[in-house]
């Protein structure tokens, strides 16, 4: 059997399972076009933060449906509980021994060159450790997902301002999130990319410790994505697209609001706190 090239992690609590299926679905079709290729087998890990373990079954029985196959395998891991975003994905990170691990959101749809565009560009740029991909908007616009360093005005104002707030600051926001990128251009030496996909060098990834423990849920891209640039590039591709279909905090309720700010003030408290 060949050595796995790339090996992928997906992080579930209590997921749509119809929104799920279309992601694995559209993750085989660029895996199926990356065999097309090259020799190779990639590794998906499913990680099941429910504390009731009840949908494992529905887990096992999707994947083996919708998943494996020729160059295609997976394990899903289980039984430990909601012990949050990262750490669950640090669970699977610690399995893998492929080149290449692909930190990805189970709501996020990639597009079928998706893993061909990554792995090319990595293979030619031994100077990135870390690729941030393009986001496309419903209307079929590229837009990236790498912010500058935030301020506490910053989140804010992008996570709980009403619209007519946010246009009176839009040159506030546009620093932030970074609007002068060109989307279509590669950008070398973005400072912050979404946790919702992140195409690591494993190597790079084993060197940073995968995500802090400080973190349940928010921000924990974030601190992982300073800790990476202390050694090595991370680089948005626009060629590496994605669909993400999640929502932001603020459109998740209270408790969600809460999660938010207190690993917003974790964050802060780590790398310096910066009021505007």
């Amino acid at each position: 059997m060949c050595p796995a090239v790339l090996s992928i992690s997906l992080v579930t609590f209590r997921p749509d399972f119809e929104l799920l299926t279309l992601a694995v679905d559209r993750l085989r079709a660029a895996v199926v076009k990356l065999g097309a290729i090259e020799a190779s087998v990639v590794r998906l890990v499913a990680v099941d933060n429910d504390p009731g373990g009840g949908r494992g079954n529905c887990l096992q029985a999707l994947l083996k449906e919708h998943w494996q196959g020729d160059g295609r395998e997976f394990a899903i891991l289980s039984g430990h509980g909601n012990i949050g975003y990262g750490q669950g994905h640090n669970k699977a990170i610690e399995q893998s021994s492929a080149d290449y691990h692909l930190i990805l959101n189970p709501d996020v749809l990639v597009a079928e060159d998706a893993l061909c565009n990554a792995l090319e560009f990595m293979a030619g740029n031994p100077d990135v450790g870390l690729l941030a991909p393009a986001f496309v908007d419903e209307d079929g616009s590229l837009r990236h997902l790498c912010k500058a360093y935030p301020t506490v005005i910053d989140l804010a104002l992008r996570g709980f301002a009403p619209d007519a707030v946010k246009r009176i600051a839009q040159r506030q926001l546009a620093r932030y999130e970074m609007n002068a990128i060109d989307p279509h251009a590669v950008c070398r030496g973005v400072p912050l990319i979404s946790g919702s996909f992140m195409f690591f060098r494993r190597s790079v990834l084993a060197r940073t410790g995968g995500f802090s423990k400080h973190y349940f849920l928010y921000f924990e891209d974030f601190d992982l994505s300073l800790r990476t640039a202390k050694f090595t590039t991370i680089a948005y591709v626009p060629s590496v697209r994605i669909v993400h279909k999640g929502g932001y905090a603020s459109r998740k309720g209270i408790r969600h609001w809460w999660m938010f700010g207190r690993s917003a003030c974790t964050f802060f408290s780590r790398h310096g706190w910066k009021l505007i």
